[in-house]
């Protein structure tokens, strides 16, 4: 097994179910099986990985935690692998203003809203329940949604202060 440093053990999965595990695995090889593909253990282990991130992660993020774990695979297999996961339905990317591609992993967790600071990049994930139960009540004619995402662009609470602090400054000088 070329790139596979001896002894790897998988990474614990403090916030992924076992049967979510389970169940993404099954459906990537299955999705492989459809097309194809090779099966190969370095893309089981990047689902493995891109799966113990409980938060938005990039794939330079998932390329330096499969290092620190010794496992050793190309950026082009992650980026492919990547794709194939984002196209099969297990991950969803996203690219929030005009930073590199995010992903995060698409479970049973009902759709959530991203509010993407514009001044330091934060993004924090919330859930809206009016919001949420307008979107999926609504329909449409010759059409059947699946999922919805939503970007709200402003300034966190921190960078508000921090301008704040600024302008008071400022204005003092």
């Amino acid at each position: 097994m070329a790139g596979v440093a001896a002894g790897y053990k998988p990474v614990c999965y403090d916030m992924v179910d076992d049967k979510l595990k389970l169940n993404a695995k099954n459906k990537f090889s299955m999705y492989m099986e459809n097309r194809k593909l090779r099966k190969t253990p370095e893309r089981f282990a990047i689902l493995d990985m891109a799966m113990s991130f409980s938060e938005h992660f990039n794939a330079n993020t998932l390329f330096q935690r499969m290092e620190e774990d010794s496992y050793h695979v190309s950026r082009a297999t992650i980026y492919n692998t990547l794709d194939l996961l984002t196209d099969c339905g297990i991950l969803r990317k996203h690219q929030f203003e005009s930073s590199q591609s995010q992903y995060e992993c698409v479970t049973d967790a009902p759709n959530h809203h991203h509010l993407i600071c514009t001044c330091c990049g934060k993004i924090k994930e919330i859930k809206d329940a009016e919001l949420l139960k307008y979107l999926n009540s609504k329909k449409y004619s010759s059409f059947t949604a699946s999922y919805y995402v939503l970007y709200i662009y402003g300034m966190c609470s921190a960078c508000a202060r921090k301008m704040k602090r600024e302008s008071n400054i400022n204005k003092k000088k």
